[in-house]
């Protein structure tokens, strides 16, 4: 028993002697040249590798430096540099007969800088291509034969891409924390993948499918497919110029295929805290989004062919396209949205800035609304019509806010405002609001029309007239019946507006009027004490 533990420990000890000489015994520089050879080849660039050194224990070659040339086209900078290179190497072969054959390959915190034309094309798209890679001294073809790549396995981790414009230095983008794990790889046939990245400074990124096989003349043409996965991402981060008009956290899920032209991407996205105005603040509720679009990927643009969103219970259809322009993203988007529930699409209008009287909220009721979305994703102008049906707007009193008009027709009024109907054509935008065609029906009032702006501060500018149901109250006592008109105004702010009677335009309307039927002077007086205005 003694004997064979012994024979065990000589055993183990002569292994473990020979593995700590062999990096002595094998010279692994001497496969540099040809390695530099095979991959300059394979890539049609000129690749320069740094020292080689054999590490037994963890069964590979480790090179100090790698770096991969880029399109002149493009750049004269490295397309990929890599401090640390490490080759998956096959031991036997190589302690036995001093063969290198490499199985697989691993860049550890490579950069990689991607950059595309005007035209659309890639600094990659001539990787492996069929053009003559920069000179490289060759070895003689005995030497050669002591290399043999057949990499099963490509790994990078903790890499970084960078993507830009041919030409722009500041139109920039960047993955970071970048893992990649491509099996089974081979130009010629399809092989899977895997791809996780951060996004910004909180969107992780995850992709797997398959792809392949290359394509031969432009690899940014090699077809996929693949699922997607954004978990966390700052809208924020996608805006430029700093507007400050975009906010939330995206979250994607989605299947993708790619034919190396176009991207067709069936999704579903969700934001939360969503804001898409720069007076706006984040959604109450978030907002989820199915889609189906077709995304070009040279132009960086894309068809939306059919869109459903959800707020709650509120559903809306969204259709349009999208294009790149510059380091803007322009919008041509429409949504159509009957019947929707009122409740759950308060919760979403502070994205829009669109802010509710203090202490008010609406209850019950549908809406409708037909809106498109246009210009750029950092200043949108949404414009269009929306309608409301059947509400109430509890905590706030239109009567008693319109002291003057509730006199004048001896309105009874109460805590809340019901909405029989409201109908009006809109336009919001980053420089404010238009507000036309307003047509609201609430029953205890009347029927009130009108128009008016809303600044970027929601200072309120409305010019306004209520068609009033007179059965009671001065109108009545000056004999007025039926319905009459009164012009008024509205200033404030959206959270805390004031309505005020148009004295003006108001006397000059119904003293005329009332004149003709002999009652001008007493009138004018009664109207005039109502409205806080002296008659002379």
């Amino acid at each position: 028993m003694k004997r064979t533990v012994l024979i065990a420990a000589i055993a183990v000890a002569l292994l473990l002697l020979a593995a700590l000489a062999l990096p002595f015994l094998v010279n692994a520089n001497q496969f540099r040249p040809m390695l530099e050879a095979r991959l300059s080849k394979a890539l049609a660039r000129d690749v320069k590798v740094g020292n080689l050194s054999l590490s037994v224990f963890s069964g590979g070659v480790r090179a100090d430096d790698l770096s991969v040339a880029d399109d002149p086209a493009y750049s004269r900078a490295p397309f990929l540099h890599t401090n640390s290179l490490t080759l998956g190497v096959e031991l036997f072969p190589l302690i036995f007969s001093h063969r290198l054959h490499v199985t697989r390959l691993t860049l550890d915190q490579p950069q990689i800088a991607l950059i595309q034309s005007a035209a659309g094309d890639w600094n990659f798209s001539s990787l492996g291509g069929t053009s003559a890679a920069p000179a490289t001294p060759r070895p003689d073809a005995s030497s050669d034969t002591a290399l043999d790549v057949a990499v099963n396995l490509v790994k990078i981790t903790n890499g970084l891409i960078t993507f830009r414009e041919l030409g722009s230095d500041t139109r920039s983008s960047t993955l970071g924390n970048l893992d990649v794990e491509l099996r089974d790889f081979s130009p010629t046939s399809v092989f899977p993948f895997s791809i996780s990245a951060k996004v910004g400074s909180s969107g992780d990124l995850h992709l797997d499918g398959t792809a392949g096989p290359l394509n031969a003349t432009d690899a940014a043409q090699t077809p996929a497919k693949l699922n997607v996965k954004l978990e966390g991402f700052n809208l924020a981060e996608a805006e430029t110029g700093g507007s400050g008009s975009l906010a939330g956290l995206l979250s994607l899920k989605g299947v993708a295929a790619s034919n190396g032209k176009a991207l067709f991407l069936n999704g579903h996205l969700q934001a939360d805290k969503l804001q898409l105005a720069r007076n706006g603040s984040p959604a109450r509720q978030p907002v989820a989004f199915d889609f189906s679009l077709e995304h070009d990927l040279r132009k960086h643009s894309g068809v939306l062919h059919s869109g459903e969103i959800h707020i709650g219970n509120a559903t809306a259809s969204l259709t349009g396209s999208y294009a790149a322009k510059g380091d803007s993203t322009v919008l041509d988007i429409h949504l159509a949205g009957p019947q929707m529930s009122v409740e759950d699409l308060a919760a979403i209008l502070p994205a829009f800035g669109v802010v509710l009287p203090a202490g008010s909220s609406f209850q019950g009721g549908t809406a409708n609304a037909k809106l498109s979305f246009t210009g750029n994703l950092g200043s949108l102008v949404t414009s269009g019509s929306v309608g409301l049906n059947n509400t109430r707007l509890a905590g706030f009193d239109l009567g008693s806010k319109m002291s003057a008009v509730e006199k004048l027709a001896g309105m009874k009024t109460g805590p809340d405002t019901e909405i029989q109907s409201f109908a009006a054509n809109v336009r919001m935008a980053p420089d404010g609001s238009a507000v036309q065609d307003i047509q609201f029906v609430a029953p205890a009032i009347g029927e009130l029309t009108g128009a008016g702006t809303i600044s970027p501060a929601e200072a309120l500018d409305f010019k306004m007239r209520a068609t009033l149901h007179t059965s009671g109250g001065a109108m009545a006592m000056l004999g007025l019946k039926g319905d009459t008109g009164v012009p008024f105004l509205v200033g404030g702010t959206a959270s805390h507006p004031v309505f005020r009677p148009d004295i003006g335009a108001f006397a000059t309307e119904k003293v005329q009027s009332l004149e003709k039927k002999g009652l001008g002077k007493p009138a004018g007086s009664i109207l005039g004490g109502l409205l806080g205005k002296k008659q002379k």
